[in-house]
């Protein structure tokens, strides 16, 4: 009886002194930032080894359940039944019996929660019968796998933020690039006084405006919004932007056919997931003839003296069919002193803490009070009538404007 105290207690040291060891072990790999891998390797030699575990499966919640150690067990694992059956065990669990086949297999069941969410859950079978099993062993397993499965929830936390914190610089630079894709010199002289304002939603955006001299008379004023938002509607838009500068940088094209050919590129592009909204007009200052065509965008305001008109004449959005069912061009004399304000949705559908949108009228009001200044004063006043209007809402929508006075 006493030999067999003495080995007992023998046996109790020598188990302290395997466990001591395993924490110092395990944490001194934690602290010399070993891959995950190496850890787990570590964990499952410590439970194998040392704790005398002979068959164990650790199941780890990352995205989505999957099996990271797996020892002396060849079983199959259906995940969506094992989150089934251990959902509702909260603390260590022996499995006496179990209506589930896996869970027959293994003595217990050791969870590991983290503010009330399952990290990770630890099945488990000893070479000792489950009677006499102490409950000690199981706590340290517990702490053990707590300890191990935290620190990989650590590494994936930080390789997250290392790849957040890379998308960010990265659209950080696209921003940059995207800003030097609008026109930097709108004009301002004798003639007209063009300015215009954008901002974007995100970091970048599915907005564009342009401003293409074709010599010393004629002018391309145009604005387009990508249906969507995001990189895929910023990159499309980048896209957009790039071929109408090819388009009018070689050649003089009739406008009809640059819609047709801008719409091709569209669906290609986007293989009809998205579309793009998009005015385009010419102007000749000699002659003040404005030809124009609108594609589905938001009509741009013609102001004259007391009179409002909307630019409507034009086709469907670019990239809803595969061809135009049709193009109709609209035609107009600019008389002088005539205001043209161009704007994407985020201007007119912006909505007031009420629900209510900002509209129209609203900027047709705004552009008849404010037309006879400078255009970027005007712009200016239009937008901090928009910041009024939102209150302390955000902006739900990329928001440009772009107006033109023309002497």
């Amino acid at each position: 009886m006493i030999i067999s105290k003495i080995k007992d207690v023998h046996y109790q040291l020598e188990l302290k002194d395997h466990k001591l060891n395993s924490l110092l072990e395990i944490t001194n790999a934690i602290n010399l930032n070993f891959p995950t891998e190496k850890l787990l390797k570590i964990y499952a030699f410590i439970l194998k080894e040392q704790l005398g575990f002979r068959k164990f499966v650790l199941l780890h919640a990352n995205e989505n359940w999957d099996c990271i150690v797996k020892v002396g067990f060849r079983g199959k694992l259906d995940f969506n039944h094992i989150q089934l059956h251990l959902n509702r065990i909260r603390e260590i669990t022996l499995v006496e019996s179990s209506n589930y086949s896996l869970l027959k297999e293994f003595q217990a069941v050791i969870p590991v929660f983290h503010l009330e969410k399952p990290l990770a859950y630890l099945l488990i079978s000893s070479n000792v019968p489950s009677a006499q099993l102490e409950t000690s062993h199981f706590h340290f397993t517990q702490t053990l796998t707590n300890i191990i499965t935290v620190a990989i929830e650590n590494k994936r936390l930080v390789k997250q933020s290392i790849i957040k914190e890379r998308i960010s610089k990265e659209l950080e630079v696209a921003s940059e690039m995207q800003k030097l894709l609008f026109p930097s010199d709108l004009p301002t002289n004798r003639k007209m006084d063009v300015t215009a304002r954008y901002i974007p939603r995100h970091a970048i955006g599915g907005d564009y405006y342009d401003f293409i001299p074709l010599g010393d008379e004629e002018y391309i004023i145009c604005i387009a919004d990508v249906s969507g938002k995001g990189i895929s509607a910023a990159l499309l838009m980048a896209n957009f932007q790039a071929t109408i500068r090819t388009l009018f940088k070689y050649q003089r094209f009739e406008l009809p056919f640059i819609m047709e050919e801008l719409n091709k590129k569209v669906m290609k592009s986007a293989n009809g997931e998205k579309f793009i909204t998009f005015f385009l007009a010419h102007y000749n200052a000699h002659t003040r003839k404005l030809k124009y065509v609108n594609a589905g965008h938001n009509h741009p305001v013609l102001w004259h003296g007391k009179k409002a008109t909307l630019l409507k004449d034009g086709c469907i959005g670019l990239g809803m069919l595969d061809e135009l069912p049709y193009v109709n061009i609209g035609r107009i004399d600019l008389l002088p002193n005539t205001t043209f304000v161009l704007y994407t949705d985020g201007v007119v559908e912006l909505e007031n803490e009420k629900g209510e949108q900002f509209g129209l009228d609203r900027l047709i009001k705004n552009v008849q009070s404010y037309s006879p200044l400078a255009m970027e004063d005007m712009n200016n006043i239009i937008l901090s009538k928009l910041d009024d209007w939102r209150g302390n809402l955000n902006f739900v929508d990329d928001t440009a404007i772009l107006s033109c006075k023309f002497f």
